[in-house]
């Protein structure tokens, strides 16, 4: 799934928001384990969704696995 990060909280990790407009919080754990140093407003990502919570998120063609 496609989102647009909002907002990023060092500790807190990050708030995306998905094409169809809904916003999730994703933890500090998840956006550590994507290997991705910093996350920017506007930035384009895609996420894993399991029982509405984010459980990974990267960018296509950035960190391990990726072309």
């Amino acid at each position: 799934m496609q989102a647009t990060v909002f907002s990023q909280d060092a500790g807190s990790g990050a708030q995306v928001v998905t094409d169809d407009g809904v916003a999730y919080q994703v933890s500090d754990e998840v956006v550590a384990a994507s290997g991705l140093r910093f996350l920017r407003a506007g930035q384009r990502v895609s996420i894993v969704l399991e029982d509405a919570r984010v459980t990974r998120l990267w960018i296509v063609g950035i960190g391990e696995g990726e072309t």
